[in-house]
């Protein structure tokens, strides 16, 4: 195996791992700390990467666009727990379940009337769109390492908003009992409309990120839903801790099982049979990961500290 291809490959998956984490951090927030079950999180994904999409277009400057489209962000995510979220707070997961899949049609269908059925590439600036060599033979793209920087920021600064702030603590307290958290004269909704609106904010910055590479696409959160709702069940609900590790987890284990997992069952089978059945086996591992530590330890593998 060559050792610079291996080192690149379990780059790619941090670089992966972090912009689960973005996701999943705001699913966390949502639906471990409010206890909302929002599908549609994934839809705030794709929102962001359109909004980013037609700014950067629009200003010819990248990380301008994110900037702007960040504020924009949570504002789309503001109106929407006014509007919709706020009156599900108190009905079953299924309403819940049902409500957000009818708000995911809604805004599928919002953003093919707005930017058309096409996706939307996003260029980068020149600084941005080259490579840095870290050391002989490892040289990677300069966007991907300004990705796992963010992340990593990211994930800091939400360790200390939980844990050390004013507002972290509110959160903390609100998830655990609201009445009291309200008795105590503690403006809760807008509390937790605070909070939707961050989950909107980083779901929405990871749209921002993955779009240069990819492009800004209808349903392009759909896909990432699924596996954020992975990333939460295998390091616990709730938990912040967990979310980060299990989506580095999970973004290793996919980047390196579809790059390395097709040479591992050549050694037991032929060649033929081993590429036919190593990208199907790489698609099902984090589900079957998944399914071990519900088996094994259903509460995750970070479960958030009883407080």
């Amino acid at each position: 195996m060559d050792a610079a291809l291996f080192f690149i490959q379990m780059f790619n998956g941090v670089q992966l791992g972090l912009l689960l984490f973005l996701v999943a951090s705001g699913l966390t927030l949502v639906f471990g700390i409010l206890d909302f079950v929002n599908l549609a999180h994934g839809s705030l994904y794709m929102i962001g990467a359109f909004v980013c999409a037609s700014l950067t277009l629009l200003t010819g400057n990248f990380l301008w666009a994110v900037l702007i489209a960040l504020p924009i962000t949570a504002v789309v995510g503001f109106f929407i727990e006014r509007i919709v979220v706020r009156r599900l707070y108190h009905r079953s997961h299924l309403d819940q379940v049902l409500a957000t899949f009818g708000l995911i049609l809604v805004l599928d269908t919002s953003a093919h009337l707005i930017w058309g059925p096409a996706g939307i590439a996003v260029p980068l600036p020149a600084w941005l769109d080259g490579r840095v060599e870290l050391f002989s033979g490892f040289v990677v793209p300069s966007f991907r390492l300004l990705i796992i920087a963010t992340g990593l920021v990211i994930a800091a600064g939400l360790f200390w908003l939980v844990n050390y702030t004013r507002l972290g603590m509110l959160i903390r307290a609100g998830a655990s009992n609201r009445t009291m958290v309200s008795a105590l004269g503690i403006d809760i909704q807008t509390l937790f409309t605070l909070v939707f609106a961050l989950g909107a904010v980083l779901a929405g910055l990871a749209g921002m990120l993955i779009s240069p590479i990819t492009e800004a696409s209808i349903g392009m959160g759909g896909e990432i839903i699924i596996t954020a709702f992975v990333v939460i069940i295998i390091g616990g609900i709730g938990s912040m801790k967990g979310a980060f590790i299990a989506a580095i987890i999970i973004g290793l284990i996919d980047t390196m099982g579809r790059s390395f997992l097709d040479d591992l069952f050549k050694i037991v089978m032929s060649t033929e049979a081993a590429e036919t059945s190593a990208p199907a086996v790489s698609a099902m591992l984090i589900y079957i990961l998944m399914a071990l530590i519900l088996a094994l330890r259903p509460q995750g593998l970070f479960p958030p500290k009883v407080r």
